[in-house]
């Protein structure tokens, strides 16, 4: 995958973390998803579309995407309350935004985030697209970003 898909989620996920939660993050070294790989706990996975097409996945383990959406909302929210998956939603939507903000010249549309809360589950996309995974450390705790690009709409990525 072209890391100028990459590069601007990388960007994003600092700018949305440091703004909105002062909270800075290290980003480890991006790496190639394979299947059964990253499972986590809470999951917001938002779509895109048009120019550029494909997924983006912020996963957390409970106990920092706990730490995170207290520090979002200003109030201890348990996983299982409805503005519990509502936060993390909206905190994939800010990501996703500031990165689709970044890709100048191209008409990107991204989905409303859906979330997925269970103890190690799997988000499995497109057989046909590369998933690459961003490992992502804070003070809350690690977390990943997982970006899946299809890089031309009539031409499917190169598999792993």
């Amino acid at each position: 995958m072209d890391q100028s898909y990459i590069i601007p989620f990388i960007k994003s996920v600092q700018n949305v973390f440091e703004t909105m939660l002062q909270l800075p993050v290290q980003i480890g070294q991006p790496e190639i998803k394979h299947p059964g790989e990253y499972g986590h706990d809470v999951s917001a996975i938002i779509g895109m579309s048009g120019d550029v097409e494909g997924s983006v996945v912020l996963s957390f383990p409970t106990a920092t995407a706990t730490r995170v959406v207290s520090i979002f909302t200003g109030t201890e929210l348990d996983p299982g309350h409805e503005d519990f998956a509502d936060a993390v939603g909206e905190l994939v939507n800010m990501v996703s935004g500031g990165a689709k903000a970044q890709f100048s010249g191209k008409d990107v549309s991204i989905s409303c985030p859906s979330v997925v809360i269970g103890q190690s589950h799997q988000v499995y996309g497109r057989k046909d697209v590369v998933a690459i995974c961003i490992p992502c450390e804070s003070d809350c705790g690690e977390f990943g970003v997982e970006v899946s690009v299809r890089q031309d709409a009539g031409t499917p990525a190169a598999t792993a």
